[in-house]
Order: structure tokens, then sequence, then C-alpha cells
């Protein structure tokens, strides 16, 4: 278990910080990038815990958790013990399938809104496919965990059906006309 006693270090005032395995980069190291969007994807995740309804709250806390054990990853060049299987990533699809099952299909994009809880759902989603490109980057010099990979592709996709769910099982989507305001 980690143990915390000291929140400052001194050690980052020069614009560099420590990896779990204990290298030191420079903070805008392209994994500090993607550490920092994971993060932000958390933070957003803990505003939606006291914004959705209490019956997605066990939920949430459980994604949160998958979060830190993805950034626990990221913290860790690869070839050390990961965090996120396939089974986080199975688990996210089965909750897609879920809440997706009572959904009529959609004829248009649906655009970000109907409620507030909805439309903030929205940008945590958006938030969450930035952190995936930023992970995709890291991939691209570095070896990321495929799995962590596939749990954010996936979580996106649990968003989306999770704002619909929130507007009435999709009864309150507003769906994109397109060229509606030629």
């Amino acid at each position: 278990m980690v143990q915390i006693t000291r929140i400052y270090t001194r050690s980052g005032d020069k614009g560099r910080a420590s990896l779990g395995d204990g290298t030191r980069r420079k903070k805008s190291d392209v994994r500090f990038d993607t550490i920092g969007d994971v993060d932000e994807v958390n933070s957003y995740f803990g505003l939606l815990d006291v914004e959705v309804p209490v019956s997605l709250r066990k939920l949430i806390k459980h994604i949160q958790n998958d979060l830190f054990d993805l950034g626990a990853d990221l913290a860790v060049p690869q070839g050390e013990a990961l965090r996120i299987g396939q089974n986080q990533v199975e688990f996210l699809e089965k909750q897609i399938d879920l809440y997706n099952a009572p959904l009529e299909p959609l004829n248009s994009f649906v655009l970000p809104g109907g409620n507030k809880v909805s439309a903030l759902m929205h940008v945590v989603r958006a938030v969450v496919r930035r952190a995936e490109r930023s992970m995709v980057l890291l991939n691209e010099y570095e070896l990321v965990n495929v799995n962590a990979l596939k749990y954010l592709n996936r979580l996106s996709d649990l968003l989306f059906v999770l704002c619909r769910h929130l507007n009435d099982n999709g009864k309150s989507d507003v769906l994109w006309i397109p060229g509606r305001n030629r």
C-alpha cells in the first residue's frame, strides 16, 4: 500500500519528475502528458459522482479506481506489473451492453446536452477521447499496455451510452440535423 507522508519534495522544481521506477524525465514528456490527461479524466469522474443519480455512483467509483490503476500503469514503463487487464475492458463492455439494451437505435448523431448531467458526461467523454489520443501518441514512442488503450476506448463508448440513458433512455436526446441552419 502507498504511504504518503510529505506532499512537497522540491524534486520537481526544475521541470523534471520521477516515474514509478525512479527514472526522471522532463514534465513536458509525452508520458507525463498522458498521465495528466488520465488524472483529469478521473477528476471529472469525481465531479460526475456528485451529479449522477445514486444508481450510477457505484459504477463511477469502480471506474475511478480503474483509472488509478491505469495511471499506475502509465507511471511505470512497460515491462513492469500491469494493472489494467482484459477483465476490466470486458467489465466496461458488459456495462455498455446493459445500458444500451433499452435504447432505440439512432438515426442521427447526438448533440451534447439534453440535461445538465448528460451534458457534463459528454464533456467527460470528450476528455476521455483526448486522454486516449495522448496514449496513442505515447504508444508511438514507447509500448503502452494494450488493455489500457482498449479501456479508454470502451470508457468513452460507455459514457456515450450513459448520456443517452440519462436523457430518459434517449427520449430527450438532441439529434443533429445536417444543414439545419443554412
